[in-house]
């Protein structure tokens, strides 16, 4: 193993890319948020990446990269990143242990980031610093030993260059569990809850969309071909998400400015477990599914009355699900040595099925559950005076 200069800077400059994305979630959602809400939202973001950042080195990465045990969860040996320093590991030949680290660090805080969309308007500060530090490791950390780490589905061959399962099934099915959990807001569907700044949430998605090609494009952990088709596919899939959810809205109505931004995020995250694998031409096919797949689950969402308040799961798990069945689908040897079911590997197709549904059951379960315990011995919503006056004052004393 030789430190290469080239691919080190790669990852370090993918990892600050990524790290803008959790800010990003920030402003998508604080936008879409009601105006005493706002402040409460974006801080929820800084908090996630503090919190998150933390975890990670005590503990977090050892259980997600360390030592494999029954293909379930990680060892102990990388615990306070133990043996994890400037020479390369076990993971990334050509760069730096703590390289490959601060790469992944940065992924799990965006996952828990994408999860606070449940939280919108009601969360209790203190009750989610429990929740998500309980769910970055008893969720998220098993299904990325599971996928990256050498877990089970490594082992039976599941396909996720960046995190299809482990980053966006599990935070928008998680978020479909927690709504369940938490309930609605007060006097949702009764009153209107519009968007308190559509500018500050289109410079949000703005970021999430740049930050993605270091999402993506740094999981080839190198600088090379591979990491240019990352790219590539990345911003394919996002344009025909984005112009395809454009049209859909179009035809029920107006062509909304969120919903172009909203369809680009579908875009993106359906494209994420297949972006090493697949070429441009698929990448449209699979955005433009994603556009119509993620816009009519929100439509379903909203039919049925559920609050899962800024869409993590009808965009970030309906989109992640659906990738992870493409991967499956439009996989091509001429990109990375894979094959997909168009390719005649209907065994792959089962695969990534079996894998997709799998993430969607441990998420949503462990979540519920999470969430049920939390909220019967701290509550997880704030009180009905606090969410009247909302959360910037109530939670943090602040308004803007």
């Amino acid at each position: 193993m030789t430190l290469d200069s080239g691919d080190t800077a790669w990852i370090l400059i993918s990892a600050a890319l990524v790290m803008l994305m959790t800010p990003g979630v920030g402003f998508f959602y604080g936008g879409m948020v009601r105006r005493k809400n706002v402040i409460a939202m974006i801080a929820l973001s800084f908090i996630v990446f503090a919190l998150v950042s933390l975890q990670w080195i005590f503990w977090g990465y050892t259980l997600s990269f360390g030592p494999d045990i029954g293909g379930m969860v990680g060892g102990l040996g990388a615990a306070f990143l133990r043996g994890v320093g400037m020479a390369p590991g076990p993971y990334a030949q050509t760069v730096p242990g703590l390289a490959f680290m601060i790469f992944q660090l940065v992924f799990a805080a965006v996952t828990l980031a994408i999860l606070t969309s449940v939280f919108a308007e009601r969360v209790r500060l203190s009750s989610f610093l429990v929740f998500g530090l309980l769910w970055t490791t008893l969720v998220y950390d098993p299904l990325a030993h599971w996928v990256w780490g050498g877990g089970w589905m490594a082992a039976m061959g599941a396909l996720d260059f960046a995190g299809g399962m482990v980053v966006h099934i599990s935070a928008g099915f998680s978020a479909l569990a927690v709504a369940l959990v938490i309930g609605k807001r007060r006097g949702f569907g009764d009153h209107a809850m519009e968007p308190s700044n559509i500018p500050l949430a289109l410079i949000g998605a703005a970021l999430l969309w740049f930050g993605w090609f270091g999402f993506n494009g740094g999981s080839a952990l190198a600088a090379n071909g591979l990491a240019a088709n990352a790219i590539v596919v990345t911003n394919t899939a996002a344009a025909a998400g984005a112009l395809t959810w454009m049209c859909a809205s179009w035809y029920h109505g107006r062509p909304s400015s969120l919903g172009v931004v909203s369809g680009a995020v579908a875009g993106l995250g359906a494209i994420t477990p297949a972006a090493g694998f697949v070429d441009p031409l698929a990448a449209v096919l699979i955005g433009v599914v994603a556009g119509l797949l993620c816009y009519s689950m929100m439509l379903l969402r909203i039919r049925k009355e559920l609050d899962e308040s800024l869409d993590a799961w009808s965009i970030h798990g309906m989109g992640g699900l659906w990738g992870v069945i493409a991967t499956g689908i439009f996989a091509t040897a001429a990109v990375n040595g894979a094959t997909g079911l168009l390719a005649g590997n209907i065994h792959q197709f089962v695969i990534q099925v079996i894998a997709g549904f799998t993430t969607v059951g441990f998420a949503f379960v462990a979540s519920y559950a999470l969430a049920w315990i939390v909220d019967r011995t701290l509550g997880l919503r704030v009180t009905e005076d606090e969410e009247y006056v909302g959360l910037d004052i109530s939670q943090h004393g602040e308004r803007t």
